[in-house]
């Protein structure tokens, strides 16, 4: 696995997924499922901590990656993909994501007495949004 990969999976890690193993994907049925010519990638599937949700994470070694833009795109970007975890303390998850690179995308702001809630951009330029629900 290499360490773009090792780095997303740590930092999942720190939201409470667990790896559930790790590949290396090729051939013409991973052609056929993604619709590109060449694939070969190396994937790390992570568990959530109910057991009962996935994530998929995966990096390309061919076909070789097209750029998409600005390195980090704001997070209306149309087409971007980011997935939101509820989370305990918001405070103690963001200090911990920041050793593993993260940075504050706007800041934890609070919507009414529900929830406080802030967007985190990691690894890759990947966002996560956090959501701690309130009494």
């Amino acid at each position: 696995m290499g360490r773009l990969l090792e780095a997303a999976t740590a930092f999942f890690g720190e939201l409470g997924m667990e790896l559930e193993g790790k590949a290396q994907i090729e051939g013409p049925w991973a052609d056929r499922t993604v619709g590109l010519d060449g694939v070969r990638c190396d994937i790390a599937m992570m568990r959530t901590p109910d057991g009962h949700g996935r994530l998929e994470l995966a990096k390309y070694h061919a076909p070789v990656a097209i750029g998409a833009g600005p390195h980090n795109p704001p997070h209306n970007t149309l087409g971007m993909h980011r997935v939101m975890f509820a989370v305990g303390d918001i405070e103690d998850v963001v200090d911990r994501l920041r050793t593993h690179g993260a940075e504050l995308i706007g800041e934890l702001a609070q919507y009414e007495d529900s929830y406080r809630l802030c967007y985190v951009r990691g690894p890759e330029g990947i966002i996560v949004a956090l959501a701690e629900q309130l009494g």
